[in-house]
């Protein structure tokens, strides 16, 4: 029996994996095949990532373009949140669509069919499967068959996550299983990338790790052919300052005054998304022209920009800026520092902290191990995406990729479609 699990650990850095900081996953990545120059998608923020992830497309093709989005709502852009557990039901009303392109869950769902064990929110917990074809489990929901898992979000709630997850999805009957952690993306917010709050959180996580090896090896002995991924959506950089982008584009007259609901940028982490209604081309235009002049603007995206990184200018997103980042580390000696944009709904920066969502060195540095049949021990330098993971998981288990924007990595699959 050809079966696919998979293990994430959410804002793992790649160059986080070492020896002492997380042993078990360190030694894996000796007997696999270890993806050295893997990316995340953008903006590298986890709802979006989740989607691309599931659906093996960019957002230009998927249609979930962010953590936080504005939708057209009686004539006004409207932020919503794509965390929440009704953001999909919200974007079905406002674009026709909940996601443009079936998912993974849709893919198997009549060949032995999926299941996800989700400590993240609910929101992307259900990018996974917007169609209600899996069984899911999140902390706050689930369906399918599946119940809410009464989880915290921390360490602890990933190891509570982790013990169902072996019982009922590892040790269960589906083609393919997922395990989202919460960690370490969780900690990496609340402190430095590298300190010893991290750090600690990195070796527990390392032990998830471990709890599902073992147990996807006992599996193996069983007979089952089970191809094991270790992955984690993003990385992070250290934010080193906080910028209001929409109290620039005011200061300019671009936007006329907070309560400008025609014009507006979209906190997302080290990104912003640029949105407006019809009638605001003249001020989109100049929009991109002001950002492009500031001196915490990194990349400023127009609509072949966002094309050709994976977005599209529709539902009104018109452009995009990632924040400036820089390879400098911080205290602890992590590379990658950048600014980021002043967060919506009240929540709080992370000065000092990490952060994600740009193109910085540390937020474009995810993990992706494989171990199973199709892949040797070996180190991959060829550049990979997050959208390759769907369409991977697919040719293991003899499936169509058909549609998919990424490739499936097994090196005998790419030999022959090619």
């Amino acid at each position: 029996m050809r079966r696919v699990i998979i293990l994430v650990l959410d804002g793992l850095r790649r160059d986080s994996v070492t020896p002492e900081a997380m042993p078990a996953l360190h030694a894996l990545s000796r007997q696999g095949s270890w993806f050295a120059a893997h990316r995340s998608v953008f903006p590298s923020v986890t709802r979006c990532c989740s989607a691309a992830f599931a659906t093996g497309c960019f957002a230009a093709r998927n249609g979930l373009q962010a953590n936080t989005v504005a939708l057209e709502e009686n004539g006004r852009l409207v932020l919503r949140d794509a965390g929440e557990p009704d953001f999909l039901d919200h974007k079905r009303a406002a674009t026709d669509s909940m996601l443009e392109v079936p998912t993974l869950a849709d893919r198997v769902a009549a060949q032995g069919g999926l299941a996800v064990f989700s400590n993240g929110s609910p929101g992307s917990c259900r990018a996974h499967d917007p169609n209600g074809v899996a069984y899911a489990r999140n902390r706050v929901s689930g369906w399918g068959g599946g119940t809410s898992l009464d989880t915290s979000i921390d360490v602890e709630g990933d190891a509570a996550l982790v013990r169902a997850f072996i019982a009922e999805a590892v040790n269960g009957p589906f083609a393919v299983s997922i395990a989202w952690c919460c960690e370490p993306d969780h900690v990496q917010h609340a402190a430095p990338l590298g300190s010893p709050e991290v750090l600690a959180v990195l070796r527990r996580a390392d032990d998830r790790v471990a709890q599902v090896a073992a147990a996807v090896q006992a599996r193996r002995a069983a007979g089952e052919d089970i191809l094991f991924l270790v992955a984690s959506d993003h990385g992070h950089d250290t934010v080193t300052e906080v910028v209001d982008v929409n109290a620039a584009l005011e200061a300019v007259g671009v936007r006329h005054g907070p309560e400008d609901h025609g014009l507006r940028a979209v906190a997302n982490g080290t990104a912003a998304m640029l949105y407006a209604l019809p009638g605001r081309e003249a001020d989109a235009a100049r929009a991109l022209e002001v950002l492009r002049g500031m001196p915490w603007a990194g990349r400023v995206l127009d609509a072949e920009a966002l094309r050709q990184h994976g977005q599209a200018a529709r539902y009104h997103l018109f452009g995009a800026v990632a924040l400036r980042s820089s390879e400098a580390p911080n205290r602890y000696g992590m590379a990658g520092s950048s600014v980021m944009a002043k967060p919506d709904f009240g929540k709080p920066d992370r000065l000092g902290h990490g952060m994600h969502g740009g193109f910085g060195v540390g937020e474009q540095g995810p993990t992706l191990l494989a171990l199973g049949s199709g892949f040797a021990a070996a180190q991959v330098t060829a550049p990979t995406s997050l959208v390759d993971i769907a369409p991977t998981v697919l040719a293991h288990l003899g499936l169509s990729t058909h549609g998919m924007d990424g490739r499936a990595l097994q090196p005998a699959y790419a030999e022959a479609a090619a």
